[in-house]
């Protein structure tokens, strides 16, 4: 009953957002911004300490500068999301663009599925307008929300272009079905998350500093040799993105262990530096850097 109240009460207000032209929609985003990082201060000693940490070469005056400018993409970030409840497909296409559809075809190229990694970078999102790219249903991977009701709106708004989601828990089972019964799906998997320490013993570089890291996506594109790619998601300017699908592995089974995720690793880390405003600074990546193992 209190997650069915909480539901009813939060979600007029989020469809009256989604429903904004995007000029004020950015204007609710600057104002946000204020509140977010000026008064309530989110997560900013986080967000902070992340970046001191993968940039110890900038001075305390660009750790500000870059705190600050993410916290404005921060803002938009979250309005978007809102924004997706009601946004057209025409502004969809519009605003996030694909450069070059047709590597879709390599990753169906093996008569099987296929699999998309995703970083925290830019706008992931809006992202689920690929699915009209590939001729592959779409499976996402997710993390359940608590809120049944919640989860249950998240799953429509991801799911309107023709893919499935399924809670990353269940994922494996999933996969193995549609294997299973050739049904092949284009399959997206968010691969920069931090892991429990006790579900991993994968330690790699990211950003210079070792850390675990799932290697879920390698791990079932070197089963079944799905082909992988990864989706490279620039922000060109406020509410407009481009992308471009890198392929990363036509023939999975020949890579090396954890070639594979140590790419991806290496092409997020070219984008975080390039513009490390863009990236999720909120999420504790790193923090079980110190317990690496010994070498």
């Amino acid at each position: 009953m209190i997650q069915f109240l909480a539901y009813i009460l939060i979600y007029p207000i989020l469809w009256l957002i989604s429903i904004l032209p995007f000029r004020l929609l950015y204007g609710l985003s600057d104002v946000l911004y204020l509140f977010i990082y000026k008064i309530l201060r989110y997560r900013k000693s986080i967000v902070t300490s992340n970046l001191r940490l993968v940039f110890p070469e900038k001075s305390e005056r660009d750790i500000q500068k870059i705190t600050s400018k993410f916290y404005r993409h921060f803002c938009d970030l979250f309005l978007e999301m809102i924004k997706t409840l009601t946004i057209s497909r025409q502004d969809l296409d519009k605003r996030f663009i694909i450069k070059n559809p047709e590597a879709f075809r390599i990753l169906e190229g093996n008569g099987t599925s296929g699999i998309i990694m995703f970083g925290h970078y830019a706008s992931y999102e809006w992202s689920i307008v690929l699915q009209s790219y590939t001729n592959l249903p779409g499976l996402v991977l997710y993390k359940k929300i608590a809120n049944v009701y919640f989860d249950k709106l998240v799953r429509s708004i991801r799911s309107k272009y023709n893919s499935e989601l399924v809670n990353s828990k269940k994922a494996l089972d999933r996969i193995q079905t549609t294997y299973d019964n050739k049904d092949y799906r284009m399959i997206a998997f968010l691969s920069d998350q931090s892991p429990k320490l006790k579900n991993s013993n994968v330690w790699l570089d990211f950003m210079d500093i070792n850390v675990p890291c799932f290697i879920g996506a390698e791990a079932t594109a070197k089963k079944y040799n799905f082909p992988i790619g990864f989706l490279k998601i620039n922000k060109i300017r406020r509410g407009y993105y481009e992308s471009e699908l890198v392929i990363i592995s036509k023939n999975s089974k020949e890579e090396e262990k954890y070639a594979i995720t140590k790419r991806f690793n290496q092409l997020l880390e070219s984008q975080i530096r390039q513009a490390p405003e863009y990236y999720l600074w909120t999420h504790k990546r790193w923090k079980h850097r110190d317990k690496a193992p010994k070498t």
